[in-house]
């Protein structure tokens, strides 16, 4: 069995596992490009200049990332799950959602832009990898795709 992509300790949403080794490789492989889609929510409020940062690209300590695109949300998602343990918030500080699309995989990529442009992930949740989407499916459980 493959894994394709990772999801650190405090990252949660889908994972897919194959074996598929050609399937992995379409997936997984840094020269395909595939997009990969995450829910986030921050610390602080997002604002435009902070997003367009994303887009143009940022400078990372491995180089320039790029976001394929960012989209502020207005209100959390109503399919995202309450996380257990809770994430910490603080009572005078609002907190934004923001969905963000990649197409790379470098490690804890997506923390680390965001804590660039001022904003830290309080919730990180993959929601998509090519065309394969997490959709309604709840936490802990799983799907079997056959092609």
């Amino acid at each position: 069995m493959y894994a394709i992509g990772r999801l650190d300790y405090d990252s949660e949403g889908l994972l897919l596992l194959t074996d598929d080794g050609q399937l992995k490789h379409q997936l997984a492989h840094p020269k395909q490009k595939v997009n990969k889609v995450y829910l986030v929510q921050v610390e602080g409020v997002a604002r435009k200049p902070s997003l367009d940062l994303l887009r143009k690209g940022i400078e990372l300590k491995d180089g320039i990332a790029k976001a394929v695109s960012v989209q502020l949300q207005l209100k959390q998602p109503a399919f995202v799950w309450k996380r257990n343990p809770p994430i910490r918030q603080r009572k005078n500080i609002p907190t934004s959602w923001v969905e963000i699309v990649i197409n790379e995989g470098r490690n804890r990529q997506v923390r680390r832009m965001m804590a660039h442009v001022g904003l830290p992930v309080l919730r990180l949740i993959r929601t998509q990898i090519g065309d394969f989407k997490l959709g309604d499916l709840p936490g802990g459980k799983y799907q079997i795709i056959n092609p």
